[in-house]
């Protein structure tokens, strides 16, 4: 049985929609202007139509990135639609970066749906990534009054870590389980920091930013989300090897399947623990993993320890956006829905 939500539960959703309502508006007009095929892609992808070009129902995400934004802007004491342009400058980046990260994992379905290249090819779908590339680019360099340069040199940045995460998350693909070649629990942190966090922090500071925050208060926001980044990926972590199917659209063990270097597994692998070396010699085997050895695969890995670690590595995360947040004066109501908004993305179901 599913338990109720909390109050504290129901108030972060509401801040989320209020939030993806703001933004909607500015983002629709965004998407318009790109290239008709590659608007048709980008609505598709964002959940608002199908591919005949119908209204889509269901889930279109819960705008993560877009309320970091505006809360950034808020946290500093200017109103949110100063902000706006940074939302869907994020927005369009974090699209982007998913039709190219399907591509690159070959993942055929989102969030129940099939992706992009599933639905319109390969080629269509880099091709579309690179237009909300450059789209993001175009709509923070427009973005109105003195603020959108120092915004533009944050999102490259971001965009230069984005991609440098993505490039060892690759890398790690090819390098063995055990020995001195084996990924690290923490470099892998330093993947999810760049290609997860990165964006995330980018969002929470670019909203600092263009509300006209000092540097100190705009970079406390970001340092934040990117904690909060690592945080989430971890999760994710999590939901890949015990997310209930009916849940998450994947299935049960689905990462092990894949044989994913994950946070758990690779905690797990590190730990000096008879489990670790019987996971060891079941993945390094080299044989594709079915059904009953992910099981056995995830028992190994919670019995060594990997599970515990990475609701610990979690909740370290957390509690390092904690810090950065309180370090800094904000506007209370803003940073009590910050606060409440890191807890509620890493302990999600979905």
């Amino acid at each position: 049985m599913t338990a109720s939500p909390t109050t504290e539960q129901i108030a972060v959703v509401e801040v989320l929609s209020r939030c993806r309502e703001l933004v909607r508006p500015a983002l629709v007009r965004a998407v318009k202007r790109l290239h008709p095929w590659h608007a048709e892609m980008a609505a598709f992808s964002l959940g608002w139509e199908r591919v005949d070009g119908t209204p889509a129902p269901g889930s279109q995400g819960k705008g993560v990135r877009q309320a970091l934004t505006l809360l950034g802007a808020e946290a500093a004491g200017a109103p949110a639609r100063d902000a706006v342009a940074g939302a869907v400058a994020v927005e369009l980046v974090h699209v982007f970066s998913l039709l190219h990260d399907d591509i690159m994992d070959g993942d055929e379905t989102r969030r129940q749906r099939a992706t992009v290249w599933k639905e319109y090819g390969t080629g269509p779908a880099i091709l579309a990534g690179d237009a909300l590339f450059a789209l993001a680019v175009q709509t923070l360099a427009e973005a109105p009054g003195s603020r959108s340069a120092p915004a533009v040199r944050l999102l490259a940045s971001t965009l230069a870590d984005l991609v440098r995460g993505q490039a060892d998350d690759l890398l790690f693909e090819s390098r063995p389980w055990v020995g001195p070649e084996a990924v690290q629990p923490q470099e892998y942190r330093w993947m999810a920091e760049h290609k997860t966090g990165a964006l995330l922090g980018c969002a929470a500071g670019l909203g600092a930013v263009l509300g006209g925050a000092p540097a100190s208060t705009a970079e406390a926001l970001r340092q934040a989300g990117r904690h909060l980044g690592v945080a989430f990926q971890v999760a994710d972590d999590l939901l890949g090897t015990w997310g209930d199917p009916e849940v998450t659209g994947k299935p049960v063990h689905s990462d092990l399947l894949r044989r994913k270097k994950t946070y758990p597994v690779l905690s797990a692998l590190a730990a000096d623990h008879p489990a670790a070396r019987r996971l060891a010699a079941l993945l390094d085997a080299g044989e594709p993993l079915g059904a009953v050895e992910a099981r056995r695969a995830a028992e190994l890995v919670e019995e060594a320890g990997g599970r515990a670690a990475a609701l610990a590595e979690a909740q370290r995360q957390l509690a390092g956006a904690r810090r950065s947040l309180e370090g800094v004066p904000l506007v209370p109501a803003a940073l009590g829905e910050l606060l409440a908004l890191l807890p509620y993305l890493v302990e999600r179901t979905a």
